[in-house]
């Protein structure tokens, strides 16, 4: 049996969600809401059986509602979630979940509460090809984690409501969050921005994150560039992957190449050591076959997985957190011309603290 899922927001990304949802066996699309009517009703088109809601206090009293999809600005997220939460809807969230960090941690907070699943809409975390690389890196084929590069630039969207950072990072944020052994969970963050044309918010800047091990990642991110680019390096001590998500013919390869360090020790202390020889490899490369599936239909999947089987989705609400903590870290961070700002992580679920879980009664609703 279908589970029934409301779309609230028939905006830019709202028509997504209903075509993805409406053509999952997993769903069956009853409404979508929007102030708009017309605008509603010319996403879903003059043969659609599915109702259009102007009243989202109507549609969370309907009782042929089971989850609530969200697809509308940010600062709008958290009133929307908690009252579908409230009417006993599970609810998914477009990226970020919130504009704020004390209202995804009330989003969150509540959803355990109620035992209802929160789902944020980090749609990259179901591509095929970013599927395939949280595989390699959490499989070990990497080894140890050195660096992370990523470039998210292009002639894109100059927006007045938030910065390059807001817009952008969180794609990159959320990929790393899905992809690195125990999540996203950089203790301090480092931005610096800039504002060439006068917008009145960063159009191009850089964040550095300090990772576990020694290792650091670098996002940039770009309206302002005339070339496209998708491209994120992963290095590691054994093999590096580069993801070129705009080469749909290779958009994963996997090198055997690298840097091995011979080290000796000046007597027993072991901490004493000193560089003998450095060794390059220059193996093989190696593209894996990645099928073409659209990531929005694999998402819709695992939202029903979750409900289903009354447990947490890959990409919850604590994931949505830790990728929204690291963003207003960078927002202080280019308020203080680059210094470093403590992110106050909440991990979730990676399994260190603040790690809830469903409430099995709650989570078949």
């Amino acid at each position: 049996m279908s589970l029934r899922v409301a779309v609230v927001g028939a905006g830019y990304w709202g028509p997504n969600l209903v075509r993805n949802f409406g053509s999952s066996p997993d769903w069956e699309v009853v409404a979508l809401c929007d102030l708009d009517a017309q605008r509603a009703a010319a996403v879903l088109g003059p043969r659609s059986t599915v109702d259009i809601a102007t009243s989202l206090e109507a549609l969370l009293a309907r009782d042929d509602v089971d989850a609530v999809a969200v697809a509308t600005p940010a600062d709008t997220h958290c009133a929307i979630a908690l009252a579908a939460l409230e009417a006993g809807k599970h609810v998914l969230v477009e990226k970020p979940i919130a504009s704020s960090r004390a209202d995804a941690e009330r989003m969150v907070a509540r959803a355990e509460e109620l035992g209802l699943v929160l789902m944020c809409d980090h749609t990259y975390c179901y591509t095929p090809a970013v599927q395939h690389l949280r595989a390699l890196v959490q499989g070990g084929e990497l080894g140890d984690i050195l660096f992370v590069d990523s470039v998210r630039i292009n002639l894109g969207l100059v927006r007045s409501d938030v910065d390059v950072f807001w817009d952008l990072a969180p794609h990159d944020l959320s990929i790393l969050d899905f992809v690195l052994p125990g999540g996203l969970s950089p203790l301090e963050v480092s931005a610096r921005g800039a504002d060439p044309i006068g917008n009145g918010h960063s159009c191009l800047g850089y964040l550095t994150m300090p990772l576990p091990g020694g290792a650091i990642a670098n996002v940039h991110v770009n309206w302002l560039s005339p070339t496209k680019i998708r491209h994120m390096v992963i290095g590691g001590s054994r093999r590096t992957v580069v993801w070129d998500d705009l080469n749909p013919q290779q958009r994963l390869s996997v090198y055997d190449r690298g840097v091995d360090l011979d080290l000796t020790s000046d007597g027993a202390d072991t901490a004493e050591k000193r560089l003998v020889n450095v060794n390059y490899r220059l193996g093989d490369m190696h593209a894996p076959a990645l099928p073409e599936r659209e990531a929005l239909g694999l998402m819709a999947a695992e939202f029903a997985a979750a409900i289903t089987e009354g447990r947490a989705p890959a990409t919850d609400g604590w994931a949505g957190l830790r990728v929204l903590s690291v963003l207003e870290a960078a927002t202080e961070s280019q308020r203080r011309a680059g210094a470093m700002a403590a992110v106050g992580m909440p991990f979730g679920r990676a399994g260190l603290p603040a790690q809830g879980g469903l409430v099995a009664a709650g989570a078949g609703r």
